[in-house]
């Protein structure tokens, strides 16, 4: 029996937040993020005190009015705020290169780069269908590569400008051995002599060279993410054609070492509610994940612009579906103690693309 046949979960404050997640609402966002590396593209706003991302969607049902969320005139009692544009994006580095183009604020308080823009799986017959990374590349939203010196520049800005809290790097993948990770390295190094104490997850591909995993825990990144997307080695093959092919004993040896190097519950994966992974066998893999120590961060799908899934008509899950898997999956990490706060830094702890953390995960 599913969690939502116990409780009249549709009309709860968590219900309404996952029909926010999917549905968005009527509201201007001036901080917001289109095509890229995902998960989303919507508005950024604070809910009820927490980040969260929204569809700024003029037919969504919700409209915010004086700081709250309504459905028609019912008050819902949740308060908005959207996040106001930093100081820090007015700034450019002394070669003209403005710092949004470096790295952008999410949510209220991380800031969030993506080191290398290109990816050696884009290809079309390549690509995963849910990412738009090289796509932000060619509108000239953003630059090919960054360097530790612009990074560690853009982040001390941010830091004393605008109050940010985290960061997250993340990166395209490349062909080497470690498949795009050591330049995160360096990386992480400039941004701490710049900004000594600041936590910064990692987020990389599971490198055939897993020596670079204690590498980047040397450097000083606090938690890492290595994402896999889904577990269904199916659902992999149709939505991720050519990452899909990393075999699923990479990931668990790449896991492993990383809850080795950086501790039980630094290490993260996304899993995609959506895609067509049997629920059940999602909500159990996501078991078997907390058992190995990583937080299993599950999110809503939604197609972004610029992805081939949008392109193709791909839709957003059911608020049933999503509801349900994001229940069950925040019981298990509250039975094992795991937050996603605990993490330090990163998607898990900045909460904002999913909605575990209203779930109490």
């Amino acid at each position: 029996m599913s969690i939502e046949t116990t409780q009249d979960a549709a009309t709860t404050p968590f219900a309404t937040r996952v029909d926010l997640a999917l549905l968005g609402a009527r509201v201007d966002a001036p901080v917001s993020r289109s095509k890229g590396a995902g998960p989303s593209d919507d508005g950024h706003v604070v809910l009820d005190g927490a980040n969260a991302t929204l569809p700024t969607n003029p037919d969504s049902p919700y409209s915010v009015r004086g700081g709250r969320v309504f459905r028609g005139t019912l008050d819902l009692g949740l308060s908005v705020e959207p996040v106001r544009r930093p100081k820090f994006y007015d700034l450019s580095t002394a070669d003209g290169t403005r710092y949004d183009k470096i790295a952008l604020l999410h949510g209220r308080d991380v800031l969030a780069t993506t080191v290398v823009q290109t990816c050696i799986r884009y290809a079309e017959d390549l690509r995963c269908k849910f990412c738009a990374i090289e796509e932000s590349l060619r509108n000239g939203d953003t630059i090919a590569a960054k360097t530790p010196a612009q990074l560690a520049e853009v982040a001390e800005a941010a830091v004393r400008l605008d109050g940010v809290k985290q960061m997250v790097m993340t990166t395209g993948t490349t062909a080497g051995a470690d498949r795009g990770a050591r330049p995160l390295v360096r990386c992480v190094k400039a941004v701490l002599d710049a900004v000594p104490g600041l936590p910064v997850q990692v987020q990389i591909e599971p490198p055939r060279d897993l020596s670079v995993i204690q590498e980047l825990k040397d450097a000083g990144a606090t938690s890492i993410g290595i994402h896999v997307e889904s577990l269904d080695d199916r659902v992999r093959a149709e939505w991720m054609p050519s990452k899909g092919l990393i075999p699923m004993a990479e990931y668990e040896a790449a896991w492993d070492e990383a809850v080795r190097a950086f501790g039980r519950n630094k290490v993260s994966t996304y899993l995609l509610i959506g895609l067509g992974d049997d629920p059940d066998e999602l909500v159990a893999g996501a078991g078997r994940l907390i058992d190995r120590g990583v937080y299993p961060f599950v999110v809503p799908f939604r197609p972004m612009l610029g992805t081939l899934a949008r392109r193709d008509g791909a839709t957003a899950p059911s608020p049933e579906l999503v509801r349900e898997v994001t229940l069950r999956v925040a019981a298990l990490l509250r039975a094992a103690a795991m937050t996603g706060a605990d993490q330090g830094a990163g998607c898990a702890a900045c909460g904002a693309c999913s909605v575990l953390s209203a779930a109490g995960g």
